[in-house]
């Protein structure tokens, strides 16, 4: 870990600053920067203000009236987004400009327009672009990678993500509910499964089929919330992927997130943030293991060497780092196959017959 992160008096001369904030999950880029010792120039939300007022207000932030005040001051050296999904290209665009390194919330791009000027973004080499695809950096999966890259489940043949999701339509922006703002359920959800299944196996994504209902909110023609995704990896690993909007209301998180991973020699299961089980020990996540010469046992987990925004500094800086441009790119490419081709099923009821579109 850096020596510089919470320690008094460890200020760095460069700065941070956030344009466009519409979903929490910047306050993960907000408060990493701080704890490295960075210092925020504001925040700039041209939309809605709700939450940049409240994250202005939780960090002690400035909010400031357009976004040249802060891609113009040369110590502001990077710049956090979590704008509405599609308008994160032109803000990655203004950053280059500026030459302004950017660390946007998921997805970067919504369509393959979007994606192929974000590729020649990168290819042009000007600036540096992250992505808060937090889950590499969880504990339970950093060593749950570790015990695959040791061998100790064998040969691994299946891996299979669930990632229901609470929806809570009341408190969701319009622009959640529409695809072209957004993206959508595969290319905002499963872009996490989709890098997780590289970085697991160390294989590409050979072929993908893909299916999405929709159940609720006819008001939203274009919302679905449902997705079921199977695909097959160069390495002959089969994976299916699923994610839906129908985490239960009470559920006291994000959802019930799960994966099990299996091998010649064994299988693993992880349970994330919404699991009762883990709940009821006091921990957040919990790492399951069995193999053919162990009854099942909880495995006591490792933390990660770095968390998402000191790699991403890390790569800023030419230092060795976990997550590349190429990872960005792999990810995104395959959400956006994924949701191109996908079936559509609409069922309103039971009375109603399917309806394929």
């Amino acid at each position: 870990m850096s020596s510089v992160r919470g320690l008094p008096g460890s200020r760095r001369a460069e700065r941070f600053a956030v344009i466009g904030c519409q979903h929490p999950h910047i306050s993960i880029f907000i408060e990493e920067m701080l704890e490295l010792g960075y210092a925020c120039a504001g925040i700039f939300e041209p939309g809605d203000p709700v939450l940049a007022n409240q994250l202005a207000a939780k960090y002690q932030l400035q909010l400031v009236d357009s976004s040249k005040e802060l891609l113009e001051p040369e110590q502001v050296r990077i710049i956090g987004s979590s704008a509405i999904n599609n308008l994160k290209l032109g803000i990655a665009l203004e950053c280059e400009k500026y030459g302004k390194h950017l660390m946007l919330d998921k997805p970067a791009v919504v369509h393959w327009k979007g994606y192929n000027e974000l590729e020649e973004l990168i290819n042009r080499g000007n600036i540096q672009l992250g992505m808060l695809l937090t889950e590499r950096y969880r504990p339970s999966l950093y060593t749950l990678r570790e015990m695959v890259l040791n061998g100790e489940l064998g040969e691994i043949m299946s891996i299979t993500m669930r990632k229901p999701h609470r929806l809570r339509p009341e408190t969701r922006p319009a622009w959640h509910f529409n695809k072209q703002e957004s993206g959508g359920i595969i290319i905002d959800l499963l872009v996490h499964d989709f890098d997780l299944l590289r970085w697991l196996t160390g294989q590409e994504i050979h072929s993908i089929q893909a299916a999405m209902g929709k159940r609720i909110l006819p008001q939203y023609p274009d919302f679905y919330d449902t997705a079921a995704v199977q695909t097959v990896l160069d390495g002959g690993v089969s994976a299916q992927l699923y994610a839906d909007w129908h985490a239960p209301e009470k559920c006291w998180t994000w959802g019930d997130g799960r994966i099990f991973v299996t091998g010649t020699l064994g299988s693993a299961e992880i349970r994330l943030a919404g699991d009762p089980a883990a709940k009821l020990d006091g921990e957040e996540e919990l790492l399951l293991v069995m193999t053919h010469e162990e009854p099942l046992q909880q495995v006591p987990l490792r933390m990660p060497p770095v968390r998402i925004v000191e790699d991403f500094i890390n790569r800023i800086e030419g230092k060795p780092h976990e997550f590349t441009h190429e990872d960005l790119l792999a990810a995104t490419r395959a959400t956006l196959l994924a949701d191109e081709q996908a079936e559509r099923v609409h069922v309103y009821s039971k009375k109603e017959h399917i309806k394929k579109g």
